[in-house]
C-alpha cells in the first residue's frame, strides 16, 4: 500500500512539498502500518474463527437455523437435499393426531402395532390407551408401537394413514418429502421416508403454532395408564438438550444407522425464538446444537448460563436428571416461551381452559347420564307398580264375579222369605167380633167392680186384686197412670 496521500491545499505539519506529492513524516507512516497490520490480523482471526465454526458444522450433512415465524435464516447447509428423517417423522404423525380433534378417544392397540422394533413403549395387543397418551409416548420416548397404534386408529391401516401424511405434507408446501411409515423406519418393508431440512422446518413451524403440541414437545417424561388394567407407563425422553442447554424447550430427536443423529430443537432467550433442524450429524449433536443456538442468540464464550459438563460421546440413552440450577434455568426459558406465545396471541392458557371445559362437559354428561338412568329406573318402577295395581284390580274383579251368583242366590232366598211371610199373614184369620166381645166384657167387669167399691162390698185385698186385674185389663193406659 502506498504511503502517500493526495495533495491538499494546506501542507501537513512538518511535511515537505515535492511537486504534486508530499511525503509524510516517518512517525505517521509507522502508525498507519501498525493500523493496517491490526486490521489484517483481525480479519485473519475472524476468518480463522469462521473457518473453525464452518469446520465444526461440516460434520452435519444438512442443517437450518432460523428465527421462528420470520424469514430470518441464521445459518443453513444443503437444506434441499433429501435424506432420511428417522424418528423426526413422528412430528408429522403427532400433529396429525392433535389436529384430528380426537385426542380424547380410546385406542385399542392391535397386534400389528406391537410387532415393531426397536424403541417401544411396551404396548400389548388389546390395550386400551387414550390417543393423547399415545402422542406423548411417540413424541417424548419416540415409541414406534405408539406411532403405529396412532396410524391404525386414525387411518384404519398403515397404508391409509401414510396417504394422509403425504397429502398433509403437500398442503404444507413440503414438496420434497415422501412418507412410507408413521415412525421413521428406513429399512425393512416400511422403508422409504425421505425429506429435507427445509421441509422439516415448514412442518415444525406449523406444529409449534399449536399449544397442545408445544406442551407435549417440551416434556421430559410421559406418564399414563392402560385404561382396563390400570398398568402404569413412565417413559423418559431421549432429548439431552433439555438438560444441557438452559434455553431449550423441546422438540424431537431421531436416530437410525442410515439417517444418523437427527434433531429438531427450539430455544427461547430474551424474546427471541429460534428453531433448528439438524440431519445426519456425525459428531456430538448436543454440543453442535448448543453452539448453533449460542451463535443465533449472540452469546459469546463464557456468557452462557453455567451447565453440567457435556458428555464427549453422544448416545440416544437418557441422561440422569439435571441439577436444581438446570431446573431453574429451564423454568426461565419456559417462562420466556410463554411470554412469546402470549405475545402472538397463542397463550397456552387456552389449552388449560379447553381441557377444563372438556372436563366440565364430561362431568355434566356423566351427571346427565346418571339422572337419565335414575329416571329410567323410576319410570320402570312406576310401570311395574301400575301393572301390579292392574293385576290386583283384575283379580278383585274376578273374585267379585265369582261372588255374584252367591249374592244373587241370597237375595232370591230373602225375597222368597218375604213372600212366604206375606202369604202367612194373609192366610191368618182375623176374628173381629170376638175381639169386640172381649173388650165389652172387660168394660162390664170394670163397671161392676166400681159399683161394688161404692157399696163397700170389696175388702182391701180384693181391692188390690181388682186393681191388678184392672191394670192388666186396661194395659198401657193404666200403667201410664201408675207412674205419673
Amino acid at each position: 500500500m502506498s504511503d502517500t496521500v493526495q495533495k491538499s491545499s494546506a501542507s501537513l505539519p512538518g511535511g515537505r512539498i515535492d511537486g504534486n506529492r508530499s511525503r509524510m513524516p516517518g512517525h505517521v507512516t509507522r502508525g498507519m502500518h501498525a493500523l493496517l497490520f491490526m486490521i489484517c490480523a483481525a480479519g485473519a482471526l475472524i476468518g480463522f474463527t469462521m473457518s473453525a465454526e464452518a469446520a465444526q458444522y461440516d460434520v452435519v450433512a444438512s442443517y437450518l437455523v432460523k428465527e421462528t415465524g420470520t424469514s430470518n435464516v441464521l445459518m443453513s447447509k444443503d437444506i434441499d437435499v433429501q435424506v432420511s428423517p428417522a424418528s423426526l417423522t413422528k412430528v408429522m404423525t403427532s400433529i396429525m393426531a392433535i389436529e384430528s380433534g380426537r385426542m380424547d378417544e380410546v385406542v385399542i392397540v392391535t397386534r400389528e402395532a406391537t410387532l415393531v422394533e426397536p424403541t417401544r413403549a411396551g404396548l400389548k395387543e388389546g390395550d386400551r390407551i387414550q390417543l393423547r397418551d399415545l402422542v406423548k409416548a411417540a413424541m417424548v420416548n419416540s415409541s414406534n408401537d405408539a406411532a403405529f397404534a396412532i396410524a391404525i386408529h386414525l387411518g384404519g391401516s398403515i397404508e391409509s394413514f401414510v396417504r394422509l401424511m403425504n397429502s398433509r405434507a403437500k398442503s404444507l408446501g413440503m414438496s420434497n418429502s415422501c412418507f412410507t411409515n408413521p415412525a421413521g423406519y428406513d429399512v425393512g418393508p416400511w422403508a422409504g421416508n425421505r425429506t429435507t431440512a427445509r421441509d422439516l422446518m415448514l412442518l415444525t413451524e406449523h406444529a409449534v403454532r399449536n399449544p397442545e403440541f408445544n406442551a407435549i414437545a417440551r416434556l421430559d417424561r410421559a406418564t399414563f395408564r392402560e385404561l382396563s388394567s390400570g398398568r402404569a407407563f413412565s417413559l423418559k425422553t431421549h432429548n439431552k438438550m433439555l438438560d444441557l442447554y438452559p434455553y431449550t424447550v423441546g422438540i424431537k430427536t431421531g436416530f437410525t444407522n442410515r439417517a444418523g443423529k437427527c434433531l429438531i430443537a427450539r430455544a427461547v432467550k430474551d424474546r427471541k425464538d429460534l428453531l433448528m433442524v439438524m440431519l445426519n450429524a456425525r459428531a456430538d449433536r448436543w454440543a453442535i446444537a448448543s453452539n448453533m443456538f449460542d451463535q443465533g442468540f449472540g452469546i459469546g464464550p463464557g456468557e452462557r448460563m453455567p451447565m453440567p459438563v457435556v458428555a464427549r460421546q453422544d448416545s440416544d440413552k437418557a441422561t440422569p436428571r439435571s441439577s436444581r440450577q438446570v431446573a431453574v434455568n429451564r423454568e426461565k426459558a419456559l417462562q420466556a416461551l410463554r411470554m412469546e406465545v402470549a405475545r402472538h396471541g397463542r397463550s397456552e392458557a387456552a389449552t388449560a381452559v379447553k381441557a377444563s371445559r372438556h372436563e366440565g362437559k364430561q362431568q355434566l354428561q356423566a351427571s346427565r347420564q346418571k339422572r337419565l338412568a335414575a329416571g329410567k329406573r323410576d319410570l320402570k318402577m312406576k310401570k311395574l307398580s301400575a301393572l301390579d295395581r292392574k293385576l290386583a284390580m283384575k283379580a278383585s274383579r274376578g273374585r267379585s264375579e265369582g261372588m255374584k251368583p252367591a249374592l244373587r242366590n241370597g237375595r232370591k232366598a230373602q225375597d222368597e222369605k218375604r213372600l212366604a211371610l206375606r202369604a202367612g199373614k194373609a192366610a191368618k184369620p182375623r176374628n173381629v167380633t170376638a175381639a169386640k166381645a172381649g173388650r165389652k166384657g172387660k168394660v162390664e167387669r170394670r163397671a161392676a167392680l166400681n159399683q161394688k167399691k161404692k157399696g163397700g162390698e170389696v175388702s182391701r185385698a180384693m181391692k188390690q186384686k181388682h186393681r191388678k186385674d184392672a191394670l192388666s185389663f186396661t194395659g198401657p193406659a193404666a200403667s201410664g197412670l201408675a207412674t205419673t
